[in-house]
């Protein structure tokens, strides 16, 4: 019998060791991407986007009351820097799929982070024939539709939907992934119809939500109605919390712990930024060592809120116009009306240029 010496011993442990947590980094990297299963995409609407892990989308469908997780097989990393610049995108969009602009809705946009591709959620025609299609747009300005038809993909339904045409389409508004939950903004069928919706993924039981309260200072009443417009998921007092703008436009914090399945909740009112206007997209970025918040909006530009102090202000529970939060409006940004992160440096817009178009392309942090 051959003798192993204690140094072999030794040498043999330790790759037996490397080996093991290589197989388990490896499997644990693609258990997401492993929840999906090939086959058609149905979805009956695309709006609201955000990526996870692995290269995937998740998709907001209000029509058919679901939210859908998609397996773009886009995992190859971004090298260097890059500008975008696509001039006309919805004209460029209609071309493709031989209609007219005026035929092309573009409901979102986001940034895959690994590979930096940019995702456009459409709607081809209007009303409830409208097609729903998913673009994407690389650093070179190259257009390409995501082939839904035999897609790895797996979806969640919402349980308790809203029933009315108008609402139904504010059943998604908004989605943010964070540690392995989807966050969903939007409309139930709930006496609180205002409500913020915890989904574990990979998917299983979706829980009916929570629904939400809010004060809001420039209508001078409590709200429970109207639905959460866009929001990031930020850490204050080192705990997460959902940072969540309505129209007309108050600013508000809610605890992520306190998000309980069927629960009511009331969120802190810590800014009114003016009434007439609606929030479109959030992003969080940091800049010489601090960090802000960047929300587009329908009519009141871009703004830029510093988060150094956000634990200090609010409640906001009496009648008021702009308070709260500070703000500054970048006068540089106009006719924003898709905003996301694109690399440190760097955002993506969607802006209403000259004759109706929208140019897609990628600006300097403010």
């Amino acid at each position: 019998m051959t003798k192993v010496n204690e140094g072999d011993s030794m040498k043999f442990r330790t790759l037996l060791i490397v080996c093991i947590t290589v197989l388990f980094a490896v499997s644990a990297q693609g258990q997401h991407r492993a929840s999906l299963k090939a086959g058609k995409a149905q979805l009956k609407s695309a709006g609201a986007l955000t990526f996870g892990p692995e290269g995937i989308l998740f998709v907001g469908d209000s029509a058919g009351g679901a939210v859908y997780a998609l397996d773009t097989n886009d995992q190859t990393a971004a090298t260097g820097a890059a500008k975008v610049e696509v001039a006309g995108l919805n004209s460029k969009i209609s071309a493709m799929l031989g209609t007219t602009a005026d035929q092309i809705l573009i409901n979102d946009v986001a940034v895959n982070p690994i590979s930096r591709k940019i995702y456009v959620s459409v709607s081809r025609g209007r009303g409830t024939a409208a097609v729903p299609l998913i673009m994407r747009v690389d650093a070179s300005g190259k257009i390409e539709e995501l082939a839904l038809q035999n897609i790895a993909h797996s979806s969640a339904a919402l349980p308790n939907t809203p029933t009315g045409e108008r609402q139904r389409l504010d059943t998604i508004t908004d989605l943010a992934f964070l540690k392995d939950v989807v966050y969903v903004a939007g409309l139930s069928n709930e006496e609180f119809s205002s409500n913020l919706r915890s989904i574990p993924f990979p998917f299983k039981q979706v829980e009916k939500g929570t629904s939400v309260q809010i004060y809001h200072g420039s209508h001078g009443q409590w709200e429970t109605n109207s639905p959460v417009r866009t929001f990031v998921a930020y850490e204050i007092g080192n705990k997460p919390h959902l940072i969540a703008a309505y129209t007309c436009t108050p600013i508000v914090k809610l605890p992520i712990e306190s998000l309980k399945p069927g629960s009511k909740v009331t969120g802190t009112t810590i800014a009114e930024l003016g009434a007439g206007n609606r929030p479109l997209d959030m992003i969080v970025y940091k800049k010489g060592g601090a960090e802000f918040i960047l929300m587009n909006n329908s009519s009141r530009g871009v703004m830029k809120m510093p988060t150094a102090k956000m634990e200090t202000y609010g409640p906001i529970t009496k009648p008021t116009d702009i308070a709260g939060l500070p703000y500054q409006t970048i006068a540089g940004l106009t006719g924003v009306e898709q905003l996301d992160a694109y690399d440190a440096t760097n955002a993506v817009i969607l802006a209403r240029g000259a004759g109706g178009m929208l140019d897609l392309k990628t600006v300097a942090l403010p």
